[in-house]
């Protein structure tokens, strides 16, 4: 059971970074542009060819919670248990806190009307998405931190060899 075990957390590892790695490549490359001018660098979430980055996290989410899930099961009677379940938990509220403040106001921006001209008062609610995103992105790499550190731990419980 112990490879098993290791098995599912490594793997709930590897998706909560995909997870981060998702993060940090639109804090590079996708924020900056389209939080820049408001309505009108939101062109790249408009029109025929527009990008879907919900193509990437719609499925990325449940995945990551579920492999999360099973790595708590598994290893409930271990010395990662806190671990996991610390990373869990947080990966929860960061998760619901995108579905009532990131998601609605990401919706509403990217949906304005376009125009060439800026309107200062969208840009600065983007630029107010795009720090807090930055905060709930640090919080996801501490939570990494925890589910890794919770990997270096021995799969015992209470001091002895738990199978």
């Amino acid at each position: 059971m112990s490879p098993i075990r290791t098995f599912v957390v490594i793997l709930s590892s590897i998706s909560f970074i995909i997870v981060i790695g998702g993060a940090v490549y639109e804090h590079l490359a996708l924020v900056p542009a389209w939080t820049s001018a408001v309505p009108a660098s939101l062109s790249v979430f408009q029109g025929e060819y527009r990008l879907a980055p919900e193509n990437f996290w719609i499925p990325v989410h449940p995945i990551t919670i579920l492999l999360l899930i099973g790595s708590l099961i598994l290893n409930w009677k271990t010395g990662r248990r806190s671990f996991i379940l610390a990373t869990l938990v947080g990966y929860a509220i960061v998760l619901a806190i995108t579905f009532l403040y990131f998601v609605p106001e990401l919706m509403a921006l990217t949906q304005s009307a376009y125009s060439t001209a800026v309107d200062p008062e969208l840009t600065a609610r983007a630029g107010r998405w795009e720090t807090l995103s930055l905060v709930r992105l640090a919080f996801l790499i501490l939570l990494a931190i925890s589910l890794l550190y919770g990997l270096s731990k021995p799969i015992e419980y209470r001091g002895r060899p738990a199978y």
